[in-house]
């Protein structure tokens, strides 16, 4: 419990709304270009990779609860449990150093892709029927046009979409951990250098 309160400080609580901010803006973006990727985890991965696994837990539920709150996807919130594990995990790859060179950045977001297709194709695939209105739906009629059922349609674009956007999530990441100061940098205490 020590480690959850000490990454709340004042700073974490200004850090988070906007983090969420920049979920719903660029992944309102991706959905209104109908592209096939999400990118609305980069502020999630911020939080977590800065502050530390609760944070960015909280982060990615909060956003998800906002998105729809706001009416503009409405369905985040079946997803907002994979956006809390996206988020500890973030955190848990910050801790380790991971986000401290591009390549190991795209490795953590690879990896990190792939256990939020795990999760989030049931969801699509029982809850939604496999289509969530998205620009992946495109992928999972692909999959689904080769004969998978909804369940295999949905892990199959998760597993060509999510390990690709969770890598460019990680390196958008890593690229503005480069411009941060040092100095603001160690206020939050979870970065490896």
């Amino acid at each position: 419990m020590n480690g959850f309160r000490k990454e709340f400080s004042t700073l974490t609580l200004v850090l988070i709304p906007v983090a969420i901010a920049i979920n719903v803006a660029i992944g309102q973006l991706a959905i209104t270009l109908k592209l096939p990727l999400y990118l609305d985890s980069i502020g999630t991965i911020l939080v977590g990779v800065l502050v530390g696994p609760w944070a960015g837990a909280i982060t990615g539920f909060l956003a998800n609860v906002v998105w729809t709150l706001s009416g503009l996807f409405p369905q985040a919130i079946a997803w907002a449990g994979v956006a809390a594990i996206i988020g500890a995990l973030a955190g848990a790859f910050g801790r380790a150093g991971w986000v401290n060179s591009w390549s190991r950045a795209a490795l953590a977001g690879i990896i990190t892709g792939f256990v939020a297709a795990i999760l989030s194709a049931p969801i699509a695939a029982y809850v939604f029927g496999g289509v969530t209105g998205t620009g992946t739906d495109a992928v999972v009629a692909m999959f689904r046009s080769a004969g998978l059922d909804a369940l295999g349609a949905n892990l199959g674009q998760g597993a060509v979409s999510e390990p690709l956007d969770k890598a460019i999530s990680f390196v958008v990441v890593w690229a503005v951990m480069l411009a941060l100061p040092l100095r603001f940098k160690n206020r939050f205490g979870n970065v490896e250098e």
